[in-house]
This record gives C-alpha cells, sequence and structure tokens, in this order.
C-alpha cells in the first residue's frame, strides 16, 4: 500500500479553493451537498498564507505553473493538508475518485498514476452501491448505543448487525421511511437472541485474481479465519484486516459457531473436500465456495 487512504470529518470544517475555470469547479463539486464551508479565493489571493488558516484541507487548481507555487507556499505555511492539480510534486494528498452516497462514501485513488483507471473502477463499483446505503449507515449512525448496550460483544455486535443489513429495518431505511426503520431496528435488538454462526470453505490456491465474488465476499465478512499453511498468501491479504486468524489445529470451530461467528476457512491447492470430511466427522456442515 504505497498511499494510505483517510476520511476527513467536514462538520464544521473548512475548505478553501484556489483558482478559477473548471479544474477549480471540479474541485467544488466534490462538496457539493456536504457539511463544509466551502471558500473559494483566487489564485492571486492564494499566495497571502492568512486566506488558508484554519481551513482543513486546501486546493490550489490554477495553470498558472508560478502562482500555484506560491499558493503552495502558502497553504504549507498555514499547515492545511494541500492539493494542486496536475502538480503531485506539491501535494500532501491526492483526489480519490468518490462514490457519494450520503454518509456511506468509497474513493478508489491510484496515487496520482492513473486517474483514469481510478474513474472506470469508480463506475464499476458504484453500480453495485445502492443509493440508499447512505441512509442504512445513518440509522445505524442514529442507534449506535442502543446496538452497543443491547451487544457489548464485538462479535455478537456484528453478527447481529450482519443480519440487520439485509432486514426490513435496512428495507424501509433505503426507502427513506425513518420512523419505521428505527421502530424495526428496536423490534431486532428486543428479540435478542444469536445469529446463527457459519462456516465457508474458500479455495486459497490462488491466485488471488481467480477468486469469484461470493468468495471475495466470504473473506471480508469473515470473522475468524482458519487459514491452512498452503493458502496462498494474495489470497489471504484480501481479507478483512481485524478478522482473527488461527490455524486449523488450533480452532474450536463448534464454540465459534455457538457464538454466532462467521468462519472462512481458506484451504490450499486441492483442499476444499478434505476440509469439509474434517468438519463433517465433527457434524459441522460447511458451505464449499467455489
Amino acid at each position: 500500500m504505497n498511499s494510505f487512504p483517510a476520511f476527513f470529518p467536514l462538520a464544521g470544517r473548512r475548505v478553501v479553493i484556489a483558482g478559477e475555470g473548471e479544474p477549480a469547479e471540479a474541485k467544488a463539486r466534490l462538496f457539493e451537498g456536504s457539511p463544509a464551508e466551502l471558500v473559494r479565493i483566487s489564485a492571486a489571493d492564494g499566495a497571502d498564507a492568512n486566506r488558508w488558516r484554519g481551513a482543513a484541507l486546501a486546493f490550489v487548481a490554477t495553470t498558472n505553473g508560478s502562482a500555484a507555487e506560491a499558493c503552495a507556499a502558502a497553504a504549507r505555511a498555514a499547515g492545511v493538508p494541500l492539493n494542486v492539480v496536475d502538480r503531485p510534486e506539491l501535494c500532501d494528498f491526492v483526489t480519490p475518485a468518490v462514490i457519494d452516497r450520503g454518509d456511506v462514501v468509497a474513493a478508489i485513488g491510484t496515487g496520482g498514476t492513473a486517474p483514469i483507471l481510478a474513474s472506470l473502477l469508480r463506475g464499476d463499483i458504484e453500480a453495485r452501491v445502492p443509493e440508499g446505503a447512505g441512509r442504512i449507515a445513518a440509522l445505524l449512525g442514529r442507534m449506535q448505543s442502543e446496538v452497543r448496550a443491547a451487544y457489548p460483544d464485538l462479535a455478537q455486535r456484528r453478527a447481529f448487525l450482519r443480519t440487520a443489513l439485509s432486514g426490513p429495518a435496512a428495507d424501509a431505511a433505503v426507502r427513506g421511511e425513518t420512523d419505521v426503520a428505527e421502530a424495526l431496528l428496536r423490534e431486532a435488538i428486543a428479540k435478542g437472541g444469536r445469529s446463527s454462526g457459519a462456516v465457508r470453505i474458500v479455495d486459497g490456491g490462488g491466485p488471488a485474481d481467480l477468486l469469484t465474488l461470493r468468495a471475495a465476499r466470504a473473506l471480508f465478512e469473515a470473522d475468524v479465519l482458519v487459514i491452512d499453511p498452503e493458502a496462498a498468501l494474495d489470497v489471504v491479504a484480501l481479507a478483512r484486516r481485524d478478522a482473527v486468524r488461527t490455524a486449523p489445529a488450533e480452532v474450536d470451530m463448534a464454540a465459534l459457531l455457538a457464538d454466532g461467528l462467521q468462519v472462512v476457512w481458506i484451504v490450499g491447492p486441492a483442499g476444499t473436500q478434505a476440509a469439509a470430511i474434517t468438519l463433517g466427522a465433527d457434524g459441522i456442515v460447511a458451505d464449499i465456495v467455489p
């Protein structure tokens, strides 16, 4: 990972854009509908460090090279993270291709090396992110304390939320029925109970680019990863970073399932049937992901 992605909260923050023309307008469009205070200044005014002070983010969009350098020096003197259009050597950060769904934001970056590729990938991903995803996130944000109180254990909370995200509360949120969604989610919380655990076996022989979407999703959703020594490292790298990782000889599969956890066993080449037989001997039925 050559660049670390980070999200800056915008509520109550100021964003300053220096410059004129389409490049500056394109940067301004990124913040349409955001809670940030957007300040537009000319490239000439951008040479004054006082115009940048207190900003959370700074953008310089001008074709005048000397003006861009003067703006960059002033913004940096004010201690503001800076992006200069088409001048990567002056940038503290690059602007990714953004998918905006309100509270759900996805960003695709290439470190500034291939922005057209980032735009193409954004189109592919945007088609998979429902328009109402932000409303679901807002619902979970409003009720976060109630969910945490009902499910103090992190793994159990994830299991509950995983079920809720495919349930009637989420459907109501997508439709914009806020009150109905909150009532349905409170009803689900009140019912309590544990979600069902499951085991999925993923062929981790590699290479990673041959994985199916179903296998990639299983890796992303796993609470616990059981990793064979023969599993390809590039396949394991696709799994969620905070999932618990263990070896087959060290795992108590029945206990994990009793706790409602999602377990993915990443096997080596031709290891799927052997893993299924091992689980079957303990009375555990696994889903083999092709």
